[in-house]
């Protein structure tokens, strides 16, 4: 495999973050290699200046052998089946997180990455350093600070850290637990609880003391917290003498905490995704087109290209032309790579358009071996350019992968796609009676009912998949 086409299906692989650090990374070793902007290619009245043309034909003249050895052109299907750690090394993740594909009400244009900030043990140290503590009491509050994880939990009970603490010094338990109770009083609040219940009740009695519900919550959460977590809402309201209207504002108050302080700090920062494709409709007819702003254009500088013919140093004639040959390589991976992700972007548009007519309950079974016999590549080929690519389309952003789902045979001998019996879920869950929401059975039954056989077990899979609790964890006040 030449060094051209390893660079060529590098280039497809890379998702439109990456992409652009490529480009940059050429532009900046390249002297040859420019971004083509509009009007610049011409003189005042758009044609072509003398100087242009002149490096349009060093640029057509064939090189030197020891320049182009290996170089062939880049077949239409690149041999991306083939070991991809025999193409190239690796590549560093632009970020450790994904997008979301398809399940989200609210699509946020952003995933997290490893960046740089402020971590939640810094946080709580810059507010231990502010805080005044004995040297002894300073060791304890480090060592607590030090045992709250990512959620912001304490992973370590107060009898194992003094176990662990007692080696060093002479300290009582109970010095331990007044420590404690300071670095439960930091930012976030429900900081260093050890369990969900004191979490909210830390949360609770920092609130507003202006709410009228808020002495019911914190009763309800202290003395009815095993009724809470099973709903038991009927042996709530008799014991603590309250009706359903007042049941349901201090559910809401509860309802408005955090139940994992410690994820509102964190040292990631969001990374904005940039679509590849654009999908719009014009006069009823679905377009999809390359997003001009995912990466630039780039040329051959013509000022430098032209310097190929009028340097006469043979070693600067070489380094000219090899920079020459380079550029002219990158330029034409590039545009297989657009072409490549257009064909296959523009193929499954084609098999989607009932999800962007309608939406999910729309969308048609897809695999990857549709697309690849539509436009005649291999489907090793056909994942790596829907790996990390995204499509704007009227209905959100969603990730190419997204629109491959496999599927589910109906009673009239169709086919019913698993992302849409997942929306038909989903729908038939937001419309429940929350006093008698549906149970995985009764699902089934509903979707079998309108043809789709599916036994228990897949919804299960499907709502779990989707992060919907079943049916008794979904019971609640009307």
């Amino acid at each position: 495999m030449t060094p051209q086409l390893q660079q060529a299906i590098r280039l497809l692989q890379l998702s439109s973050l990456e992409l652009q650090t490529e480009i940059q990374e050429a532009l900046d070793a390249n002297p040859l290699l420019e971004v083509d902007e509009e009007g610049e290619t011409g003189g005042e009245t758009g044609t072509e200046t003398p100087l242009a043309e002149e490096a349009a034909d060093a640029a057509e003249e064939p090189l030197p052998e020891t320049t182009a050895e290996g170089a062939s052109d880049i077949p239409e299907d690149l041999p991306v089946d083939s070991n991809w750690d025999d193409v190239y090394d690796s590549l560093a993740p632009v970020g450790s997180g994904s997008a979301p594909a398809g399940d989200m009400d609210d699509r946020e244009f952003e995933y997290s990455s490893n960046a740089g900030g402020t971590s939640l043990h810094e946080h709580l140290t810059w507010q231990m350093d502010l805080t005044p503590f004995s040297p002894t009491d300073r060791a304890i509050a480090e060592f607590i600070i030090d045992a709250i994880g990512d959620d912001g939990f304490l992973t370590m009970s107060v009898e194992e850290i003094h176990e662990a603490l007692a080696g060093e010094q002479e300290i009582e338990p109970e010095e331990i637990e007044a420590v404690l109770h300071r670095i439960q009083n930091f930012d976030p609040p429900g900081i260093a609880a050890r369990d969900l219940r004191e979490s909210l009740l830390l949360q609770l009695r920092q609130y507003p003391l202006d709410d009228p519900h808020l002495p019911r919550a914190i009763t309800l959460v202290e003395e009815h917290f095993d009724r809470l977590a099973n709903r038991d809402y009927a042996q709530i309201m008799r014991r603590m003498k309250i009706d359903e209207d007042e049941l349901k504002a201090i559910l809401q108050l509860i309802q408005s905490l955090n139940p994992r302080p410690g994820s509102q700090i964190t040292d990631e920062q969001p990374e904005y995704i940039i679509p590849d494709v654009i999908v719009t409709k014009v006069n009823g007819r679905w377009k999809v087109e390359l997003n001009p702003d995912a990466a630039p254009r780039l040329r051959v500088n013509p000022t430098y290209a032209s310097l190929a013919r009028q340097v006469q140093n043979a070693e600067d004639n070489t380094y000219i032309k090899n920079q020459l040959q380079e550029a002219r390589w990158f330029i034409k991976s590039l545009m297989s790579r657009n072409e490549t992700l257009l064909k296959v972007a523009t193929s499954i548009v084609e098999r989607q358009i009932g999800f962007l007519e309608h939406g999910e309950e729309a969308m048609q079974a897809l695999v990857l071996h549709d697309i690849a016999e539509a436009v005649d590549m291999h489907e090793s080929t056909i994942s790596r350019v829907t790996n990390k690519k995204y499509m704007h389309t009227p209905r959100g952003i969603f990730e190419l992968k997204y629109f491959f789902s496999s599927h589910v045979s109906t009673a009239d001998g169709g086919e019913c796609s698993a992302t849409a019996i997942r929306a038909r879920i989903k729908k038939l869950i937001a419309a429940e009676d929350p006093k008698k929401p549906l149970s995985d059975s009764k699902l089934a039954a509903i979707l079998a009912d309108e043809g789709i056989n599916v036994a228990r077990r897949t919804v299960a899979k499907y709502r779990e998949a989707m992060h919907i609790p079943p049916s008794n964890e979904r019971k609640r006040l009307a």
